[in-house]
């Protein structure tokens, strides 16, 4: 028999979407959270309304791992359609959770997992009226049953209730009963388990917050001066918009009139289009979309770089190409991004990586956006912008906004009694950066001609050779400026170390987990965390020292290596590419096992490493 491990469990959730499983997973997470246990989720959810198989894990870990963990526990199975499948996702010796109000077929029984039937569809038609709550309140039985296995106390399952319920006493109450049945009746048919145990940590999570991605952006984005927000809904960057729509009114209004617009569009380029107008006009405006939405909005992206309006582009990535998988996880519209539209362009992308990062980086998009008066993006995916994450609290650092090169009307009287002129694409200081106006500025001299075709240092219409070679070389100046100010990479090193990673986003999580165990099995890392390009010094000095850098990103084509081999080709050799993309949250073990298969193949010589994926479990 197996030692019971202590807040170390992993559970899977599988059921029909539609069938409002989310509340009864979103209870179940928050009590373990409440118990002060570290805790993250993972929601593998399906592109339709309602039907599919749905799956929900919860990880529960005191050493604060928040990767989704290698194997399943335990699995609640609730689902008909998929639970051929799902009794082998659960591990050996691991739990399975059934519906027994009637019979388990011959085809869904297993040796060496322990079954455990609790009767949902039978508690829940003497508990709850015939109306469609019964369906969804049949979930609350499995958030009851499990309570009472793994040691969560009623009380604290109730206090989530309420908070999650407050002002619907009914709701609770209905809520409450059919959990308390699932807890009883595991608890009358005498089922035991030592697979583990949950034990409250006191203070454990104290101060901390549950969040998502795309919330903590949004948040982000209002502290950072977001003026002007345009959209149009596409999975998984909506909630981030919809979180904007909750926040604006609450945070920013004056004398009760709104100091913002919001305003979906009618596609993407649309939106897109309305950003460039906003951001010309002097808002701080934004859009957030995903890969599909930049594919659309490339030719007003290649508008905004060329005549440099500033604006947002929040991207939360998904599986592609084509509509690929819109409700999965991904990195793979790296280049879409860097390269975003026809012609020569580069532009500035943020990668948070953490919920205070995504506050973070979205609120010091704005400034870079104006001060480098360019479209910049923020970077996500579905798993950080969608799931559900515990932080620290989101931090807001109390710094002035920098609109960059603005010039106001003084300033312009000033130039003129210097016997200057104001020149909108000249580079005055060798930077690359022009100076700018906006309208309402009083003074005549401010007015320029905004145009997408070519055009000379003074915005005058312009196809001269030597004015369109001068104007890219300048964007392109103005790119290599931005390396001294974008987020420098988080770097850690030890002595004598001569192996390295380099993550970046939601890879983070399992790199760190995976980092512990290649140390714990005598291989001695250091790592670098990416947060900003165009790539800086610091990122060339860590490929510099190090013998050979295992690079991990989300994609099948090794977009951010490609990156960094053509920035430093003498160096490229170096990279090993650890490539994960199978649309699931990376895995801890996925990690580990391409770097320890390369760590072999150098050891006996067998030559080129070769790319190999190991479809995890959900």
């Amino acid at each position: 028999m197996e030692t019971p491990t202590v807040n170390d469990l992993s559970i899977s959730i599988a059921t029909e979407n539609g069938t409002g499983s989310a509340s009864a997973n979103n209870i179940l997470f928050k009590a373990i959270f409440k118990m002060g246990i570290p805790c993250s989720s993972k929601n593998m959810f399906p592109s339709n309304i309602q039907g599919l198989p749905t799956w929900y894990q919860i990880r529960a870990n005191a050493a604060g791992y928040m990767a989704r963990k290698d194997t399943i526990d335990v699995i609640v199975m609730f689902n008909d359609a998929t639970a051929a499948k799902d009794i082998y996702r659960v591990r050996d010796g691991g739990i399975i959770l059934y519906d027994d109000s009637t019979p388990l077929a011959a085809n869904l029984k297993r040796d060496g997992v322990q079954y455990m039937g609790v009767p949902a569809d039978n508690l829940v038609q003497k508990l709850v009226p015939a109306s469609p709550l019964r369906t969804k309140q049949r979930n609350m039985v499995y958030v009851g049953a499990l309570a009472y296995l793994f040691g969560i106390d009623m009380e604290t399952i109730k206090a989530v209730l309420e908070d999650t319920f407050g002002k619907k006493p009914a709701v609770i109450e209905s809520n409450l009963a059919c959990i308390q049945a699932g807890f009883d009746t595991v608890k009358e048919k005498g089922y035991t388990q030592n697979i583990g145990r949950l034990v409250p940590i006191p203070n454990g999570n104290k101060g901390k917050i549950i969040t998502e991605g795309n919330t903590a952006c949004a948040l982000g984005a209002i502290y950072g001066g977001v003026s002007v927000v345009s959209w149009y809904p596409i999975t998984p960057s909506s909630s981030l918009a919809e979180a904007l729509e909750y926040y604006l009114p609450r945070l920013r209004r004056k004398d009760g009139k709104a100091t913002y617009a919001i305003v979906q569009a009618e596609d993407e380029i649309a939106a897109a289009g309305m950003v460039t107008g906003a951001g010309w006009a002097g808002a701080r405006a934004m859009t957030s979309t995903s890969g599909p939405g930049v594919s659309l909005m490339n030719e007003m992206l290649g508008l905004a770089y060329f005549t440099e309006i500033p604006g947002v582009f929040f991207i939360i990535q998904r599986g592609g190409p084509s509509t690929g998988l819109p409700t999965r996880t991904q990195q793979a519209d790296i280049l879409l991004m860097y390269y975003a539209s026809h012609g020569d362009t580069r532009h500035i992308i943020l990668f948070p990586h953490d919920m205070r990062s995504c506050f973070d980086l979205a609120r010091r998009s704005f400034d870079f956006a104006e001060r480098f008066q360019t479209p910049v993006f923020v970077a996500i995916d579905l798993d950080l912008g969608m799931n559900l994450w515990s932080s620290e609290p989101l931090k807001l650092e109390k710094e002035p906004f920098d609109r960059g090169k603005l010039l106001s009307a003084e300033q312009l009287e000033q130039l003129e009694k210097q016997g200057k002129k104001f020149r909108r694409y000249f580079d005055a200081d060798g930077d690359g950066i022009p100076y700018r106006t906006i309208p309402g500025n009083p003074n005549r001299k401010a007015a320029y001609f905004t145009r997408g075709s070519g055009h000379d240092s003074d915005a005058r219409y312009s196809e001269d050779e030597k004015d369109y070679k001068e104007t890219l070389d300048r964007l392109r100046r103005k790119f290599d400026t931005a390396r001294e100010h974008v987020p420098k990479p988080i770097i850690e090193t030890n002595e004598g170390v001569k192996t390295g990673v380099i993550c970046f986003g939601s890879s983070y999580e399992p790199v760190r987990e995976a980092r512990d165990r290649l140390r714990a099995s005598g291989l001695k890392t250091d790592h670098l965390l990416l947060r900003a390009l165009p790539l800086t010094e610091e990122s060339k000095g860590f490929l510099t020292a190090h013998d050979v850098v295992y690079l991990v990103e989300q994609n099948r084509d090794a977009q951010m290596a490609s990156i960094f081999k053509e920035e430093w080709p003498d160096l490229a050799a170096k990279i090993v590419s650890v490539l994960i993309y199978d649309g699931l949250p990376v895995t801890t073990l996925e990690v580990v096992r391409q770097i320890t298969q390369h760590q072999a193949k150098a050891r006996t010589g067998e030559g080129k490493w070769q790319e190999r994926r190991l479809t995890a479990s959900i």
